[in-house]
């Protein structure tokens, strides 16, 4: 697992949780082993993309791999589909709640009879268990809590080394690794950190695991908390700088950040490194962070997909020129395109003998790393009985500049240390 690598989306997950509620469909009322579909039908596959494209964290925090996904498919279709088939998306917005998000599960798996999910990117999976149970292949998700860490049938796009027999991890716990705090000590010399969270308890949960892993790096760490309500960014500003932080991590959303830069700018705390998530690399930091010149020029944003600004990689440039009609460009778009072309690679693996859900199933369940064409770091999935104590992870880093954007920092393939496994509770 990569949580601290990705900032584990958990860190921009943020803010609500919900309760989980779940129905049973049994694979069988979709699934015909003895009699596939044919090849040369034209029935369409039919795919469910669930977003919280209306959360209250804001209307465009969760739709990047959604929009990612669907420029897949569009491009795909028009280039034949699978085996001359075309892909037809069904999205549905839970909301950002967990009653919306076991509707949307409901309505996808009962009613639209989807072979699989793809990108799901939800602030409350409550219907994760109803998608393990009704054995739906869910690829490529983003992990915004515990749930690809527990069902089986799930598989985020980061990967997963737990047994996932329904409980998180193992006996409850998950593990993140270090890399990101070992990458900054040691090509930076970082040696102080400040780790900014809200008084609310993902956020604090979050930070207590990057404030664990960058003690068990030897840093300093200086913690600051905000209340969430109404947050005094600036008296947190003023500390760290008084603390002389080299780095900053934060567990806050977008507009946090943003705040938090602002203050950072007005009371002259100058850092080495801003170091943000995987949801906040985008290619909206000019406007989002408009008010801070000299912070906007310190961010930096970890993760395990390949920097969608470097479009001297083939599967980077194709991902950009299908997606040149958006407003904006995002790493969860181009991890939304990844998921996509996982699917249809697992789609595809069963074109002769039917597309069904036990088949993309058992391609996802291969034990073989993938990469999405070097789109990710390989992602394996494996059901280890004990966590590991350590781990040789990668990692993707760029740093934001004026006018170049996301600027890649080394190779994410080379990126890479042999770390300790920190243990935490979702």
């Amino acid at each position: 697992m990569r949580r601290t690598a990705t900032g584990a989306a958990v860190a921009g997950l943020l803010l609500l949780l919900g309760t989980a509620c779940g129905s049973r469909l049994p694979e069988s009322d979709f699934e015909n082993r003895a009699t596939p579909t044919p090849r040369a039908s034209a029935e369409p596959i039919r795919v469910g993309v669930i977003s919280s494209a209306t959360s209250p964290v804001g209307a465009s925090a969760f739709t990047g791999p959604r929009d990612g996904a669907k420029a897949w498919f569009d491009r795909l279709d028009a280039r034949g589909g699978i085996d001359g088939r075309r892909v037809e998306v069904r999205t549905c917005d839970d909301g950002g709640s967990g009653v919306g998000n076991s509707a949307c599960v409901r309505r996808l798996i009962d009613q639209d009879k989807v072979v699989a999910l793809v990108a799901t990117t939800a602030l409350d999976y409550a219907g994760a268990s109803q998608v393990s149970r009704a054995g739906v292949p869910d690829i490529g998700g983003q992990p915004i809590g515990a749930a690809y860490d527990t069902y089986p049938h799930l598989y985020g796009i980061y990967g997963s080394l737990a047994p996932r027999h329904g409980t998180p991890g193992w006996d409850g716990e998950l593990y993140g690794g270090t890399e990101v705090y070992r990458y900054f000590k040691r090509v930076h010399g970082a040696r102080t950190a400040a780790v900014v969270s809200y008084n609310q308890s993902a956020s604090a949960a979050y930070a207590r695991l990057v404030t664990e892993g960058l003690r068990a790096e030897g840093y300093r760490v200086v913690s600051e908390q905000v209340d969430f309500a109404l947050p005094d960014f600036r008296a947190a500003a003023a500390d760290l700088k008084a603390q002389h932080a080299d780095l900053v991590f934060d567990a806050l959303d977008t507009h946090g950040n943003s705040q938090l830069c602002k203050a950072m700018d007005d009371v002259g705390a100058h850092v080495t490194a801003k170091v943000t998530n995987v949801q906040n690399w985008t290619s909206g930091v000019p406007e989002d962070y408009k008010d801070a010149p000299r912070c906007r020029n310190a961010l930096w944003a970890t993760g395990s997909s390949r920097n969608y600004e470097d479009t001297g990689d083939t599967a980077v440039r194709e991902f950009r020129d299908a997606t040149k009609g958006l407003s904006t460009h995002s790493q969860w778009q181009l991890e939304g395109w990844a998921a996509a072309r996982w699917f249809t690679d697992a789609a595809g693996s069963c074109a002769r003998t039917g597309i069904t859900r036990g088949c993309v199933d058992a391609f996802m369940n291969r034990g073989e790393p993938y990469t999405a064409g070097g789109l990710l770091l390989p992602v394996t999935y494996e059901r280890l009985a004990e966590p590991p104590k350590t781990r040789r992870t990668c990692l993707s880093v760029a740093r934001w500049r004026d006018g170049r954007g996301w600027v890649t920092q080394g190779d994410m393939n080379t990126n890479c240390f042999d770390v300790p496994q920190i243990a935490y509770r979702p």
